[in-house]
């Protein structure tokens, strides 16, 4: 199984805590976000990390030099026009791979998680964490009565009907046809000059298409958190650092 990192974005939002540098390079205690990703994929037996690199990305191969995995780098030299774009780069993997990981870049977490992720049955799932703070910056999953996901987004409709919902800690499993729908659907948004959307709007309309295919794991309870502001730097050295299981 190879596994996606999305790791191209600036990190604006961090103010003076970015340092000029990605997020993924965020340090805590000693040790960098990327490097978490890839000792801990390493251990849960990933054949191969693909990284699609945009802002700084010679410092991140700098970084990463030396790794005992086989990585390799693609570069989005469109990362400011959004996230769509870098997963577009990822495109001979998500057609040809039969299974894959997908994960944001900007995430610290407990190692259980991926390999909670890697070990499910569910061909096409989605991590979800119900203990979150509602509002307009988490992407939400939806689960409706039969316990089904039926919705993926930040800004869920006042109308739509779901019996509960998570929040999307940013890494998903994906098999070779919704690689394969992933890849149509955001070729049609470049042909109506829609790249700038989020890539998770490409996943939510795979989902619409094909809701019989995903599913789901609940990890509530076990530490992660996403880093996009400032008080997430601390909450993570604060709150999720020391519970984290050690790798």
């Amino acid at each position: 199984m190879k596994a996606i990192i999305l790791a191209a974005g600036i990190g604006d939002r961090l103010g003076k805590y970015s340092n000029n540098k990605p997020k993924s390079l965020l340090e805590f205690n000693g040790k960098t976000l990327l490097k978490r990703h890839i000792e801990i994929l390493q251990i849960q037996n990933i054949d191969e990390i693909i990284i699609v690199t945009g802002f700084k990305s010679k410092m991140i191969i700098e970084h990463l030099e030396g790794s005992m995995i086989p990585i390799h780098y693609i570069l989005n030299e469109r990362y400011t026009e959004g996230s769509m774009l870098s997963l577009n780069c990822a495109r001979e993997i998500l057609l040809n791979e039969p299974e894959l990981i997908l994960m944001d870049a900007d995430v610290l977490y407990d190692s259980r998680i991926i390999e909670r992720l890697i070990n499910t049955k569910i061909k096409n799932c989605f991590l979800l964490d119900r203990n979150f703070i509602d509002g307009d910056e988490p992407v939400k999953v939806c689960i409706d009565k039969n316990g089904k996901v039926n919705e993926f987004r930040k800004i869920i409709s006042s109308e739509h009907k779901y019996d509960f919902q998570g929040e999307s800690v940013g890494f998903f499993k994906f098999d070779n046809s919704i690689g394969k729908s992933l890849v149509s659907i955001i070729d049609n948004y470049i042909s109506i000059k829609k790249n700038e959307k989020p890539y998770e709007e490409v996943i939510r309309d795979s989902l619409l298409k094909f809701p019989e295919k995903f599913g789901f794991e609940d990890i509530s309870g076990i530490p992660w958190i996403e880093i996009d502001f400032p008080e997430d730097i601390e909450r993570a050295s604060k709150e999720i650092m020391p519970k984290l299981s050690k790798i």
